[in-house]
């Protein structure tokens, strides 16, 4: 059965995650890493003890222009 809701992740999930959705990264920016994917650039949170909570996970993935269902199904 897959999960329909969105959960926190882990910082270190949420890269692998990305990894495996074709993102190359982290790199490190200014403030912030980013990661890529062709000619997106997406901005990521800095590492930090805390899991990255639903709705800034939500906001990531509408900027990275990934489904639910592709976070979900990866």
């Amino acid at each position: 059965m897959s999960q329909s809701k969105l959960s926190p992740v882990s910082w270190n999930e949420f890269i692998k995650r990305l990894r495996q959705l074709n993102f190359d990264g982290p790199y490190q920016g200014g403030k912030h890493p980013y990661m890529i994917k062709g000619d997106l650039i997406l901005t990521i949170p800095n590492p930090h003890q805390k899991d990255i909570s639903v709705d800034l996970l939500s906001r990531i993935l509408k900027q990275a222009n990934i489904t639910r269902e592709e976070w979900l199904n990866n």
